[in-house]
């Protein structure tokens, strides 16, 4: 009998996983993204819903375009925030939900982030930006 080969890696499959659920890992993240599965926002509805600092929205927004987890639309002199993948992202979180309720943390996001709103059809076909301003004008 031969030994089983150890599995190869792929290094690049694994940093972008790590990257997307960086994305994730922060509550202040999380939050953005509940508040924004309920439709577009810009940066400053969002501090005016969830009391943030506009510094804190902004750096956590461009973190999340960088995870490509949302989409920003330019109009004039704003940016509107969306989910880029509504209905993934909402499989995400059922699946999460489902692995902590196994796992014996039974927790549940609020129930719009399971089931978002859809983003525009020109939002989500946009390339997204790497380093976004903070939208305000």
């Amino acid at each position: 009998m031969t030994a089983a080969e150890p599995a190869t890696l792929d290094d690049a499959a694994t940093a972008a996983y790590a990257h997307l659920f960086q994305g994730l890992a922060a509550p202040t993240r999380l939050v953005l993204l509940q508040h924004l599965a309920s439709g577009e926002h810009r940066v400053r509805d969002l501090v005016e819903h969830i009391g943030f600092a506009q510094s804190t929205v902004s750096k956590h927004l461009a973190f999340l375009l960088e995870c490509r987890l949302v989409a920003v639309r330019p109009d004039g002199r704003s940016s509107w925030y969306s989910l880029a993948e509504p209905v993934l992202l909402g499989s995400l979180i059922a699946s999460a939900e489902a692995l902590l309720d196994a796992t014996g943390t039974r927790r549940v996001l609020c129930s719009h982030l399971r089931h978002p709103v859809a983003a525009a059809p020109d939002v989500t076909a946009a390339p997204v930006a790497a380093a976004p301003g903070t939208g305000e004008g």
